[in-house]
């Protein structure tokens, strides 16, 4: 019998598509540290780890670095002085009669910032300090009380509280160490050990001055944040800062630049280079902003300011800000211009800086030249024919350190007046200042003296126009008088002006004096006051 043959439980599968290979995967995107993406992500060669050896080696001849023991000292003067305040924190509650619970839980915490924080301050550098309260201790507090208890340590000198500063500040000096200590009130009523001060939630509901408190700690720790490699950073700062100072234009105070503006422009580079050496970095640092469009703003971050009852830059809401010559903005919430004070005549010095770091960095790597060329300083003494000098002098000595601070301060508004002279096409400050004369007042005054540069119009000249600043100085004299008299009584301090044709020949004489003005209540001397006492017709100060 035939059979039939059997497929039990078989049946015939539905033909299937091949199956595609998986997709090759996709190069991973970069990883953004700043507003863009990065220029260059390339590893370093051979010439590069070469070139940084060197210019290490180049900066530590300076001395810019400071030893272990002398990093200790800081550390432990940072830990004594926060033990200090919190013990001034729980007399505080004693004082108030608060209930024990509180005052067993108020904490408190000293944060730092600036070039300590970031790893990057020299062996005379300061400490920049934030303390950190509860909200029910009040600012008035710490600069009565606190400012007291500091005074009574045998270990503090030269102690001095400036309350109405933009920024308020205690400076002091504990065991030889300078330090600026700021003030800022947490809004809960205990300041634990592990506070984020990163939220800018908390900081939309203080006042104005505890965010100006809080922003140096706050700026600090940002750019720490948004730089992609913080060893390279630190040291790419430290030679950017050493070639600054060299160069003199390094002081916020005088209108250049000063740490936090040096430091977002060197985090911004690290940003776009965020596998570069020490070395690379530098002569990008020079390419990049060498050829700058400075009406578009140097930032590292984007914040937004949605709700924000402070001021911030934003040239969008506010048209002045549009006219800051070089905006370098603060990456913290709420965003400043750390620049803003920056003038016309200072921006072409900076610029001019940028150019001939830029020539010598590429010079460099060329091997035509040696990073010492980069850090030569200049006599400024000797580059200028014309030179205002500024002298600030004090009976007082003890009130002389202010003084001359708050001198100092006003001084870029001088250059700022002289940027609009048509007889003045630059206007340069010396951030270094000088002693002036030692027999003022038979020796009992001291002072300080400053030298302005003047480059001439030589269109101006050409034409013949006799030189006459008489009436910026003027305007300088009435804006100086009014921030004197509302901040200092007039016994006692003093303040002059000099033209001088030649800084190098004569840097304390007298002669060819513009302005004479003592808060010690002589009678003020214009420049045609002193031509005519002296005989002198309009053209005797003409061709200085």
């Amino acid at each position: 019998m035939h059979q039939t043959k059997k497929y039990a439980g078989c049946r015939r599968r539905p033909l299937q598509a091949p199956v595609a290979p998986p997709p090759e995967p996709e190069p991973p995107y970069p990883k953004v540290h700043g507003i863009t993406g990065p220029i260059n992500e390339d590893l370093p060669e051979d010439a590069d780890l070469i070139l940084t050896k060197t210019l290490m080696d180049t900066i530590r001849s300076y001395g810019v670095h400071e030893d272990e023991l002398a990093q200790q000292t800081r550390e432990r003067i940072f830990k004594d002085l926060e033990v200090l305040f919190k013990e001034w924190l729980i007399e505080m509650c004693v004082e108030m009669n608060v209930p024990d619970i509180v005052r067993e839980k108020v904490g408190g915490k000293i944060f730092p910032f600036g070039s300590f924080r970031l790893g990057v301050h020299s062996k005379d550098s300061d400490i920049d300090a934030l303390c950190v309260g509860p909200g029910f201790i009040e600012r008035k507090d710490f600069f009565s009380s606190f400012y007291q208890k500091l005074t009574a340590q045998k270990e503090v000198t030269d102690t001095h509280a400036i309350e109405e500063a933009y920024v308020p500040v205690i400076k002091l000096t504990y065991k030889g160490q300078e330090i600026d200590l700021t003030y800022a009130m947490y809004p809960r009523r205990s300041v634990p050990d592990t506070v984020d001060l990163m939220d800018d939630s908390f900081i939309k509901n203080l006042d104005p001055i505890c965010v100006r408190s809080f922003n140096g700690y706050r700026m600090t720790e940002e750019i720490l944040r948004l730089v992609p490699n913080v060893f390279t950073f630190r040291h790419t700062l430290r030679v950017i800062k050493l070639w600054a100072k060299q160069r003199h234009i390094y002081s916020n105070i005088l209108g250049f630049l000063g740490g936090i503006s040096w430091t977002i422009l060197v985090a911004r580079v690290c940003q776009v280079y965020p596998n570069a050496t020490v070395a690379t970095l530098v002569t990008k640092f020079f390419k990049i902003y060498n050829m700058w469009d400075w009406r578009c703003p140097v930032r590292l971050r984007i914040v937004n300011h949605s709700d924000c009852k402070f001021p911030f830059w934003d040239p969008r809401f506010h048209k002045k800000d549009g006219t800051h010559a070089m905006p370098i903005i603060t990456p913290a919430f709420p965003q400043q211009n750390t620049a803003y004070n920056v003038t016309a005549s200072n921006l072409a010095v900076i610029r001019e800086e940028f150019q001939r770091g830029h020539v010598i960095t590429e010079a460099i790597y060329n091997k035509s030249a040696e990073w010492a060329t980069l850090f030569e300083q200049e006599e400024l003494k000797d580059k200028y024919q014309h030179y205002i000098v500024v002298e600030a002098s004090c009976l007082s000595e003890s009130q002389s350190l202010q003084w001359v601070g708050f001198v100092e301060s006003k001084i870029r508004h001088l250059v700022g007046i002289l940027d609009r002279e048509l007889w003045i096409s630059l206007v340069r400050a010396d951030p270094k200042s000088f002693p002036g004369p030692t027999n003022l007042h038979n020796g009992e005054a001291t002072s300080t003296m400053w030298s302005l540069g003047l480059v001439l119009n030589q269109e101006v000249v050409i034409q013949g126009q006799p030189l006459n600043i008489a009436a910026s100085l003027q305007s300088y004299t009435e804006y100086d008088t009014k921030c004197t008299s509302t901040q200092y009584g007039r016994d006692g301090y003093g303040l002059e002006y000099q033209m001088l044709k030649n800084l190098a020949e004569d840097r304390t004489g007298r002669r060819q004096m513009l302005r004479n003005k003592t808060a010690a209540g002589a009678d003020t001397e214009t420049l045609y006051d002193l031509r005519r006492e002296r005989g002198q017709g309009p053209g005797a100060y003409d061709k200085l």
